[in-house]
């Protein structure tokens, strides 16, 4: 009888199992709401809430939504709290084109690079480019993209510069609230990054920037300042270098005090994969969140709870703006994404938006191509092999296609010397072998290796000479995550330089001519070669329709209108910050995956402290607040470029309107008419030079830019460009605020900062101060650069 009983229990065990089985499961009888947060976190066990600030993992494991993106956070079935999906950016969406067991091909459109839609000067194409992006991470059922960078473009061998806007905060600020709008116009959310003065990427877990104040809250917060207030990113990501001794994670006084209490910041905070030393220090901090995810970080925060090390009330705040991060995804509303994406139209936005980040250098009336010009020599390897973006995990630099210059030319209209391309091909194939003899890797982060500049004999020049029109010329230059580039990257090879000269004394002596593309991630040595050309542009990387755009420009179909974001310098070590970065330092990151294995805490005892090494251990920002065309301009230093250069195929004439101060608002009216024979458009900045006054100023700063419609041949825009008036204060840093000066402020119109059209003075009648939190001051006194004393 026990046996049968057993039978029957066991019987009827299973058949209870069975019926449970084919039940739906049962809804939550909690469901996470907007109005319901606070009861939410109550319902949550602390493992959950631990789990909630850890992300998932990379997305390399089992637990992505699809390979290649960058991660999730945590979910809680049981609450009705799904997974908020993250991918990289920020000029594609990062994602494997390829999924297991799938024959279908899930593809990304790769548009312009950062620092060329800030060429643009043009908010509306920022603003473009952010919303197509953002409808791709929609239509392919991910919630937030891991964009845009912002950090300042200190020096021009940082690796992530493509990544970038610009050297001057105003214009950074500017384009990334316009393409964090784009994205966020479509209910995709952005991470704004890497906060803050993360400007090199030599041992970028552990090097230690150290500045004063002033030039924390003039340059280095200033752009994320702009950002912020004008577009509210869901999310802000803290950078993996410490500043002024603090892993910006663990710095409370960034997070809290200034973004928070001074900004008036709401969103979430999360770390960089892997950033920091100490989760609990993150959570005091009000880093919100730990990307990717270690257990060692779970252990360390649900301990600290027990122990009463963290207060559950801080971790409960945490927690509460992950769920409010959450709540606004796709993925928490139930999209139904589609699973693919318009990229046809996508890529007539890259294609546009491209065209109108290119600037012109240079034009001896080479440009645009004139109507007997058919027939075209490309030389240089870059031609056959262009850059369509920067290297990273925002990027691999590849689109699903690229674009050439061969192709690009070809469909609009002219020939391309068969010859040459058939020479290059030999070339290129020769130099892959030579480069990569077990294969070329099929990815990379970094930069690969470039092939070496071809030149031809002096027959085959004689006949290309005889065979063609013209001569276009192709430089390339790449860049990427984890390290820096080197202060060869930024001058000319030997061989380029050569066959710049070889290609321009043939042609000359035909009276023909030589137009000089560069392709580039960041800016390259120009004024020893430039007289060489009759036409110098600057492309930048503006995507996967990178030979069209520049076709489009060479053509005459646009009219240049792009301004560069950058000073382009006569040499390396013109800047002082060149005094300060790791420029011939040869790094290796000990492990790539991003940042594992880097900064656990160990138990082994070193022998012996390391001593900490400049520039790669920490770097001391001695410039101060002379950083790109601040110090060039005031110094009278003579540039190759200077910032915000670019020509137009046809003329602009400038008359300042009006000029006025009403409360705190000011405003310049600049009329702005088409004096030439082309139709175009053109980017006006608006410089300040402030009176004599107790801190040292620079001889004038950007306060404002604008951009004229397409006009035609005599027709005149009235721009009215705005600012504040506390935005032409400084920072002082002994009262710990912002001082304006009475006095008067000259108020230039300028093309660029060395270009001033018209000039208007304006008086300050009384001095004004607005006081900030006293934080993140140095340990230690900062040299000042010999070359900014005066």
């Amino acid at each position: 009888m026990k046996l049968k009983r057993l039978s029957i229990s066991i019987f009827s065990g299973f058949l209870a199992l069975t019926v449970q089985a084919q039940l739906p499961s049962p809804e939550p009888q909690l469901r996470l709401t907007p109005q319901n947060v606070d009861e939410v976190i109550r319902a949550m066990t602390l493992e959950e809430k631990v789990h909630m600030v850890i992300g998932c993992g990379m997305a390399m494991s089992d637990d992505a939504k699809f390979p290649g993106t960058a991660g999730r956070t945590y979910d809680i079935p049981r609450l009705g709290i799904p997974s908020a999906y993250l991918a990289d950016g920020p000029h594609r969406l990062a994602m494997a084109p390829k999924r297991e067991f799938d024959s279908h091909t899930y593809y990304a459109t790769e548009f312009p690079s950062s620092t060329t839609v800030a060429a643009t000067f043009d908010p509306e194409a920022a603003f473009q480019v952010g919303q197509a992006l953002g409808r791709e991470v929609k239509d392919y059922g991910l919630d937030v993209l891991l964009a845009p960078g912002v950090n300042l473009m200190r020096n021009v061998l940082c690796g992530r510069n493509h990544e970038y806007y610009s050297e001057d905060p105003l214009v950074v600020g500017k384009i990334a609230a316009a393409y964090i709008n784009g994205i966020q116009s479509q209910g995709t959310g952005t991470c704004i990054k890497h906060f803050a003065v993360n400007n090199q990427e030599t041992n970028r877990n552990n090097n230690d920037s150290r500045l004063t104040t002033r030039p924390l809250r003039e340059l280095y917060l200033k752009g994320f300042e702009i950002a912020i207030k004008e577009s509210q990113p869901w999310s802000v990501m803290t950078a993996y270098n410490k500043v002024n001794g603090k892993y910006t994670c663990e710095d409370k006084e960034l997070t809290e005090d200034i973004l928070r209490s001074e900004w008036g910041y709401k969103g979430v905070v999360m770390s960089d994969w892997n950033a920091g030393m100490d989760a609990v220090a993150s959570m005091l901090a009000g880093n919100d969140m730990m990307q990717p995810g270690q257990d060692r970080q779970y252990k360390a925060i649900y301990e600290a709870v027990k122990n009463g090390t963290l207060s559950e009330a801080i971790l409960n705040r945490n927690v509460k703006r992950v769920l409010e991060f959450v709540l606004k995804s796709h993925t928490y509303a139930g999209y139904q994404y589609p699973n693919e994406t318009d990229l046809k139209g996508h890529a007539q936005v890259d294609r546009k938006i491209g065209a109108e980040g290119i600037v012109l250098l240079d034009n001896k009336e080479a440009l645009p191509l004139a109507q007997g010009v058919k027939k075209v020599a490309l030389y240089g390897t870059t031609s056959y092999d262009m850059v369509p973006a920067g290297m990273g995990f925002g990027s691999t630099g590849i689109g699903y296609y690229t674009v050439s210059l061969v192709e690009g030319m070809r469909k609009a209209g002219y020939t391309v010397d068969g010859k040459l391309i058939k020479q290059y091909k030999k070339h290129l194939f020769d130099e892959q072998k030579r480069l990569f003899p077990q294969g070329r890797p099929p990815f990379s982060f970094t930069p690969l290796p470039r092939a070496e500049e071809f030149l031809p004999t002096a027959e085959e020049m004689i006949a290309q000479v005889q065979d063609n029109d013209i001569a276009i010329l192709t430089l390339g230059r790449t860049s990427g995550e984890a390290c820096d580039r080197r202060i060869g990257e930024f001058m000319l090879k030997e061989n380029e330089k050569a066959l710049i000269k070889q290609v321009s004394e043939a042609y000359r002596a035909a009276g023909k001519k030589l137009v000089v593309i560069l392709n580039i991630c960041s800016p390259v040595e120009t004024a020893s070669w430039k007289g060489y050309a009759d036409a110098v542009i600057c492309a930048f990387q503006p995507g996967q329709e990178v030979g069209n755009c520049i076709a489009d420009v060479l053509s005459g179909k646009v009219n240049p209108s792009g301004k560069l974001p950058m000073t382009l310098a006569v040499n390396y070590g013109d800047a002082p910050s060149d005094a300060n970065f790791p420029s011939d330092y040869e790094f290796k990151m000990p492990s790539f995956a991003m940042g594992t294995g880097m900064n656990f805490k160990s138990d082994k005892k070193e022998e012996k402290p390391k001593v900490p090494e400049a520039n790669v251990d920490y770097t001391n920002y001695e410039e101060g607040i002379y950083v790109g065309y601040r110090y060039f301009d005031t110094f009278g230093k003579e540039v190759s470029y200077p910032f915000g250069h670019g020509l137009s195929y046809t003329s602009f004439s400038y008359d300042i309107e009006s000029a006025s101060i009403e409360g705190d608002q000011c405003q310049l009216k600049v009329t702005v008419k088409n004096t030439g024979k082309y139709a175009g458009r053109e980017a006006v900045q608006a410089y300040v030079k402030a009176p004599k006054g107790a801190l040292d100023k620079p001889a004038k700063e950007l306060k404002a830019f604008g951009k004229t419609r397409l006009l035609e041949p005599g027709e005149s825009q009235t721009l009215t460009l705005t600012w504040h008036v506390m935005d032409m204060a400084s920072y002082n840093e002994k009262s710990a605020s912002w001082e304006l000066d009475k006095g008067e402020y000259q108020w230039m119109a300028a093309a660029s900062s060395a270009d001033v059209r018209d000039t208007v003075v304006q008086k300050i009648a009384k001095s004004s101060k607005v006081k900030t939190l006293d934080v993140m001051k140095p340990q230690a006194a900062i040299p000042v650069n010999p070359m900014v004393k005066r």
